[in-house]
């Protein structure tokens, strides 16, 4: 329609009448954001993905001694000798977090878009075991996808341990996995590790699944009368 305004002249500086205009058309879109990373730190809660975070990057994740600290998925980009690596910071999951215990489902979406995953498992733990399947269970419960991204398995908080107790749990998690288990102390030199991580992200075939369970169309709804 023509508002008043469009009326107005030199003879006319307010004028009153306007013209109706026609009903226009009404979507209903749903969007999903998920946060696109190279890597994405996963593990139980208070296994050290934050200070993990901080120390790769310049970001400035909250970092303390109880579970829970980080409540929203936190950025940072890693730099070293020529690599350039994107890394994310996922919330703990824990036990049912595919059903949305601790509000799982809210970032089990976030790691769907990273390239690889990096999984802390805390050495500290009586089960280091039960707490790497409990996570992997979760991702399976979430998605098949999920499920296959390639991994790579940190025994992390080893200073806490002797080296005959680190080695050990090593193995043993190692022959659970059917994968090698690298281990990482507080001041640990993590350059080769961010190059080594760069390295996979390089040979990780990235392949975007398509969405099937959404479809735009069916969400789209039209007004005219």
């Amino acid at each position: 329609g023509i508002g008043n305004a469009q009326y107005k002249s030199s003879t006319n500086r307010a004028p009153t009448y306007f013209t109706y205009g026609t009903l226009g058309e009404e979507h209903c879109v749903l969007l999903k954001l998920k946060i696109v990373s190279d890597v994405g730190i996963i593990g139980m809660p208070n296994a050290g993905k934050s200070s993990l975070l901080s120390r790769c990057t310049a970001s400035k994740t909250k970092v303390s001694d109880y579970p829970f600290t980080t409540l929203e998925p936190h950025l940072g980009v890693a730099y070293a000798n020529g690599c350039e690596l994107v890394l994310a910071d996922i919330p703990g999951l824990i036990e049912n977090a595919s059903s949305g215990a601790g509000l799982g489902h809210k970032f089990l979406k976030h790691i769907e878009r990273c390239v690889i995953l990096l999984h802390l498992v805390d050495c500290s733990l009586p089960d280091i075991v039960s707490a790497y399947e409990l996570v992997r269970q979760e991702l399976k419960l979430h998605s098949q996808e999920l499920a296959g991204k390639q991994e790579v398995v940190i025994l992390n908080k080893c200073d806490l341990l002797s080296e005959g107790e680190v080695r050990e749990k090593q193995k043993l998690l190692e022959s659970s996995t059917k994968k090698e288990v690298i281990t990482l102390s507080v001041g640990d030199e993590l350059d080769s590790l961010i190059v080594f991580l760069h390295a996979q992200v390089k040979k990780a075939v990235v392949t975007e699944p398509s969405d099937t369970s959404f479809d735009p169309f069916l969400y789209v709804h039209y007004n005219k009368k």
